[in-house]
């Protein structure tokens, strides 16, 4: 298996920007592909991308909008938004050497398919090797150098780590797994729950409730992942459990700051300020699949009402209270 000496890194937001950092500090060399030109520009000119203000990128790190250029390194990590994934990933496919690793880095399920990202991989580019990178970890403290944990999953056990070996920059640290389903499953349901997380916070519900939710919302989880074939372990792992612990109790967090607007009585079509929370799109999708597998999910059903305005925030509070008290599970 490649030592992965060349990465991608497609998409210069926050995030992408703050692995390419990562990639750099840990030896490879990295090109960031951005498809908007004026953070292209910026990211050229400054070395500084729009999204992550005061974090001056390697010098090594090369700039580009060719995604042909992108296409010849040996790795690639895919910073894009969930639902624009499968379009980006249909213009790659026929740049890439076979067997390249495309390894998704956002957390959600494509709407309509009801697809993860790694199965979007599969489908778009079947010469691929799909790989998800996620846990609990915000772009500022990556791109700062701050101690931070990953998980790097794919069924081939010996891609997944060699990835973890070539992202491995001392303060990040990847660990790696064959358990793509829980990485992703877990990452694209904490959002959700995050959002949840946010509405107590923002309704000033206090430290008790804001306890109390987190921990049904990962009961949620769990049974969520059961359900569609996560491990249990990776659940309680960094993309399950740490990656919950920590969008669901800071404004660091898009979701979380987004349920926090909508705790204050901000409607859902604003609330978001102009950042991308993943859970926006994700609640309702993951509220579909959990029927079709007849899993109960009283809390991200909430949020998906109240996301879609068939409930406000003061009478989802009330339905979760209210509900039959059971044996806890």
């Amino acid at each position: 298996m490649s030592s992965f000496d060349r990465i991608a890194v497609l998409g210069g937001g926050a995030w992408g920007s703050a692995l390419a950092q990562t990639a750099a500090r840990a030896g490879r060399n990295v090109v960031l592909w951005e498809h908007d030109a004026k953070n292209a520009q910026q990211l050229i000119d400054k070395r500084e991308s729009l999204y992550l203000p005061g974090v001056t990128l390697d010098p090594a790190i090369t700039i580009t909008r060719d995604l042909t250029e992108a296409a010849r390194a040996e790795a690639i990590l895919l910073v894009i938004p969930a639902q624009v994934l499968r379009a980006v990933v249909t213009q790659l496919e026929p740049l890439i050497t076979a067997r390249t690793p495309l390894v998704a880095c956002a957390k959600g399920i494509e709407h309509g398919t009801h697809k993860f990202m790694t199965e979007i991989i599969a489908e778009c580019a079947p010469s691929a090797i799909p790989a998800i990178l996620s846990g609990p970890s915000f772009a500022a403290d990556v791109a700062r150098g701050l101690p931070t944990a990953v998980t790097i999953a794919a069924t081939d056990a010996a891609c997944a780590q060699a990835l973890a070996q070539a992202m491995n920059s001392g303060s990040f640290r990847p660990y790696h797994s064959t358990d793509v389903r829980g990485v992703e499953l877990g990452g694209a349901t904490k959002n959700v729950l995050a959002i949840a997380a946010g509405i107590v916070e923002g309704k000033q519900l206090g430290a008790s409730a804001l306890a109390a939710m987190t921990t049904r919302g990962f009961a949620e989880l769990i049974r969520f992942g059961k359900a569609y074939g996560a491990r249990i372990e990776t659940m309680h792992g960094l993309s399950g459990f740490g990656d919950l612990v920590l969008t669901c109790g800071t404004s660091q967090s898009r979701n979380f700051s987004f349920g926090m607007a909508l705790g204050r009585g901000e409607r859902p079509d604003t609330a978001s300020h102009g950042k991308l929370a993943e859970g926006f799109f994700t609640a309702p999708v993951l509220i579909e699949m959990a029927r079709a597998k007849d899993v109960e999910m009283p809390i991200t059903a909430a949020v998906a009402a109240i996301l879609d305005g068939r409930i406000s925030v003061d009478a989802a509070i009330e339905g979760l209270l209210t509900r039959p008290l059971k044996a806890e599970e």
